[in-house]
């Protein structure tokens, strides 16, 4: 009996889980790759600051790395300009669209993998990231990526 109880409770979380998720817009999953793939060619001019612009400037914002989780939008870029001090540094990204969630009509997750390539040794690794639509935009709110070794 417990375990029949334990197959049905768990199959509703499931459904659950599954019927939560949120029909994206074609129109939104444009408008993420679009800012995904500018931040990709931004990133590959050494532009950080222009990179920076996907990102929601909040104190909201929170970027979670190796070193763990870092707050705000200029604490954020700071961490970027000092990790990628130079082009060498930077090298060439590129970003590959594993999938995309709808959470929400305003919330959208969106997993990935990058490939940097670079003179001092290419870097590689995958990432996960939230974004929020404010004023009718959509920004990354939270970025957690982890680098392969």
């Amino acid at each position: 009996m417990k375990a029949l109880l334990s197959t049905i409770f768990f199959f509703f979380l499931i459904s659950d889980i599954v019927l939560s998720q949120q029909k994206i817009k074609t129109s939104d999953s444009l408008e993420i790759t679009n800012i995904l793939f500018k931040q990709q060619r931004d990133w590959n001019k050494g532009d950080i600051d222009a990179f920076m612009e996907g990102y929601l400037k909040s104190q909201s914002l929170v970027f979670s790395g190796s070193s763990g989780p870092i707050y705000g939008w200029e604490a954020t870029r700071n961490r970027y300009k000092k990790t990628y001090s130079n082009r060498r540094k930077m090298g060439n990204l590129k970003f590959d669209i594993l999938n995309i969630i709808g959470l929400s009509p305003t919330v959208i997750q969106l997993q990935g993998k990058f490939y940097l390539t670079r003179t001092i040794g290419d870097a590689s690794g995958y990432f996960t990231l939230n974004w929020i639509k404010v004023n009718n935009r959509w920004y990354i709110i939270s970025d957690h990526t982890s680098s392969l070794k």
